[in-house]
C-alpha cells in the first residue's frame, strides 16, 4: 500500500510502465499493480512499428537504450492488388521521419528491467478487481493478491493502463464519461510466424478473397495478417491453408513466395474502435488502451499509449512535487485531440484495404457493393500517382 500521496499504475504494459519510470525518477511514489506473471509480462507479442516521437519521448527519458540498439528503421510500404504493386517510401514525404521496428515485448522487457533497476515497486500476479472511491481524494484498488486472498492499495491518483476490460474502465460509473465505439465490420486472423520477412516493407495486399498484410519484426520473424469471417476461430485454417491464402491475397505466383516457417501464434482481431471522453473520473485516469481503442491498420495503439503516459506522468509529477494542477487538467484534452486525429487515420486505412458486403473463408467478399470497391481501389491509385496524397498519407501515417 502506498503511504496516499502517490501513484497506483494499473498495467505493467508500455502506458503503464513509462508513466511508472518517469514518476519514479522524479521521486514520486509509486507502485504498479500487473494481473499477469512476469514471464507473460515480458513475452506477450504485440506490435511492433514505433513512430519517430515515440521514440524521441524514450530517449528524453532514458528509456531508449535498447530501441537504439536492436530497433531498425523502416520507411517503405508495399500495396498489392490482384493485378498491380507499389512501393510507397514514406520516409522523407511530408518531412516525416521513418518508423522503427521494435517488438513490444522488448520495449516492454526494457520498460521493466529500467523500473526494477532504479528502485521502481511491481507486484505481479495482482488481479484489480474495482477502483473505489474516485470521486474523493483517497482512491483505493481493491484487488486479489496471486493466492486470491483480498487486498487494498491506497494512495492519490490512479492511472488506469490496464487496456479496455480491466477494473479501471469498468469502475467509472455509467453517465460519467461518454464512450464512443465503432465497429468496422472487419476481422483479422494475426499470426506470428518463424520465418524472416518475405519482403523489405510493410506490405498491404488488397484482394477479392480479403485483406492481407505482411509486418516484419526480426530477421527471423514475421508477422502477418489474414481477414477472415466474424466469428471463425483461430484454428479455422490449418497451417497449410494459411500460407496457401497469403500466398493466394500477396501474389506469391507473381510477385515472389513466401518464405515458410512454423507459425507460433494466432489470434482474431476484431477491428473496433472506442474512446472515452474524458479520460478522467476524479482521481482515476486513464492511458493506453483504456483511454481508447484503435484498430491496428495504422500501427497506432502503442504510440498513443507512450505519448499518453508521458503527457500523463508529468501531470502527476507537476500537481504532486510542484503543487500545479493545471496539467492534469489539461491531460483529457490534450490526448484527445490527438486520439481524434489518430481514429481517423486509422479508420481511412479500415475502408481503404477491405472491401464492403459479404465476406467468408471460403469464398472472400460476395462483391455486394461494387461502387465501394471500385472507389477503394480509385483511392489506391491516387496514393501511387499523387504526391499531395502521399504527402498527407506520410504525415498521418507517421505521425500522432
Amino acid at each position: 500500500m502506498t503511504n496516499g500521496q502517490g501513484v497506483i499504475v494499473l498495467g505493467a504494459g508500455p502506458a503503464g510502465l513509462v508513466s511508472a519510470n518517469i514518476l519514479n525518477d522524479a521521486g514520486v511514489d509509486c507502485v504498479v499493480l500487473e494481473r499477469s506473471t512476469r514471464e507473460h509480462v515480458r513475452t506477450r507479442a504485440r506490435a511492433g512499428y514505433l513512430a519517430p516521437n515515440t521514440v524521441r519521448i524514450l530517449e528524453r527519458h532514458g528509456l531508449a537504450e535498447g530501441v537504439r540498439r536492436r530497433g531498425r528503421t523502416h520507411g517503405v510500404c508495399e500495396f498489392r492488388t490482384e493485378t498491380t504493386r507499389f512501393r510507397l517510401e514514406y520516409e522523407g514525404l511530408g518531412a516525416r521521419e521513418p518508423h522503427t521496428v521494435y517488438p513490444q515485448q522488448d520495449l516492454v522487457a526494457d520498460l521493466l528491467a529500467r523500473y526494477v533497476e532504479r528502485g521502481g515497486r511491481i507486484v505481479f500476479g495482482v488481479e484489480a478487481q474495482a477502483v473505489l472511491g474516485a470521486d474523493g481524494p483517497r482512491p483505493e484498488v481493491l484487488a486479489h493478491d496471486p493466492d486470491g486472498a483480498p487486498v487494498r492499495w491506497s494512495a492519490r491518483y490512479i492511472a488506469g493502463c490496464d487496456g479496455r476490460h480491466g477494473a479501471a474502465r469498468r469502475s467509472i460509473p455509467a453517465g460519467a464519461v461518454r464512450r464512443h465505439r465503432m465497429d468496422h465490420g472487419v476481422s483479422w486472423l494475426g499470426l506470428l510466424a518463424e520465418a524472416p520477412p518475405s519482403l523489405d516493407a510493410v506490405g498491404y495486399a488488397v484482394h477479392g478473397r480479403g485483406f492481407a498484410g505482411h509486418m516484419a519484426r526480426s530477421a527471423d520473424v514475421t508477422r502477418y495478417y489474414l481477414q477472415c469471417e466474424r466469428g471463425a476461430g483461430p484454428d479455422a485454417w490449418s497451417e497449410e491453408q494459411v500460407w496457401q491464402e497469403l500466398s493466394v491475397r500477396l501474389g506469391a505466383d507473381r510477385f515472389g513466395a513466401l518464405r515458410r516457417g512454423p507459425i507460433v501464434q494466432r489470434a482474431v482481431v476484431d477491428l473496433e474502435s472506442d474512446v472515452l471522453e474524458p479520460l478522467r473520473y476524479g482521481s482515476l485516469l486513464l492511458a493506453g488502451d483504456a483511454a481508447s481503442l484503435i484498430s491496428p491498420s495504422a500501427a497506432k495503439g502503442a504510440n498513443l499509449a507512450v505519448l499518453e503516459a508521458e503527457l500523463l506522468a508529468e501531470a502527476f509529477i507537476a500537481e504532486l512535487v510542484h503543487g500545479d494542477s493545471e496539467p492534469l487538467e489539461r491531460y483529457s484534452h490534450r490526448c484527445l485531440e490527438r486520439i481524434w486525429r489518430a481514429q481517423e487515420f486509422s479508420g481511412w486505412m479500415v475502408r481503404l484495404l477491405h472491401g464492403t458486403g459479404g465476406f467468408d473463408n471460403t469464398h472472400g467478399f460476395d462483391h455486394a457493393d461494387n461502387f465501394d470497391n471500385a472507389l477503394r481501389h480509385s483511392r489506391l491509385e491516387s496514393l501511387r500517382t499523387s504526391r499531395s496524397h502521399q504527402d498527407w498519407f506520410a504525415e498521418n501515417y507517421v505521425g500522432v
